[in-house]
């Protein structure tokens, strides 16, 4: 299964780190692709279970053909079963740990109706090597700045230059430092399937700024024209 928005001449939009019901829903009706929500403890973005329930089913009713994306990191097995039941679930689960090729196919097999994508964090141009071994285990790729300190939203950027051959036989996001100042820049040098934005436009962590969001969106329609 893989993300079936995009084409050759459109990209994308993933915003992440959504915390409040009201504004994943102001950033729905923008025309984003897809809204992340994370499950990460610890992370400053983290959203407890009935909250984010409450918000993915506001999305799922107001928005339904919108992609809810969970992010989570090396969560055991009756974590995500938990979490794939009831009202307000994922359709995409993304994961951004040190989870093996073995444990994206795993999953893969157990729940076929979820798309599963894998997060690479990139320190080295190096680093590209490991992301095309997840490609015959995941549905789509997101390659991030490595931080030493945190799995993502840190708003570190990657270079665009260890990215210019970057050829993917999977769908490729780019994550890390998006926005819309940013966009003219990437699309000079890469084509990415999609691009992941979150601690850039923001006010604080989990508190995005929708103007920032919206200037991105609008943005990335005027690139692609």
């Amino acid at each position: 299964m893989t993300f079936k928005i995009g084409s050759p001449t459109s990209t994308a939009v993933k915003i992440c780190g959504i915390t409040e019901v009201i504004q994943a829903k102001a950033i729905a009706s923008f025309g984003v692709d897809a809204i992340g929500v994370i499950g990460v403890e610890g992370s400053p973005r983290f959203v407890e279970e009935n909250q984010r329930r409450k918000l993915f089913t506001q999305l799922q009713n107001c928005s339904p053909k919108l992609e809810r994306v969970w992010v989570i990191a090396d969560m055991n097995d009756s974590q995500i079963e938990s979490a794939l039941k009831g009202d307000g679930t994922p359709s995409i689960i993304q994961l951004h740990g040190s989870e093996s090729q073995k444990r994206c196919q795993e999953l893969r097999n157990i729940y076929p109706s979820i798309q599963w994508w894998k997060a690479i964090r990139i320190s080295s141009p190096e680093d590209l090597l490991e992301a095309h071994t997840f490609e015959d285990y995941a549905d789509a790729l997101l390659l991030d700045a490595w931080s030493p300190n945190e799995l993502g939203g840190t708003g570190n950027r990657l270079p665009l230059k260890w990215l210019h051959k970057a050829k993917f036989a999977l769908p490729w996001w780019l994550a890390g430092g998006i926005s819309s100042e940013w966009i003219p820049e990437i699309f000079s040098q890469v084509s990415p399937f999609g691009i992941d934005a979150s601690s850039r436009l923001e006010t604080h962590p989990g508190k995005k700024d929708l103007v920032k969001v919206h200037n991105l969106v609008t943005a990335v329609q005027q690139i692609i024209r």
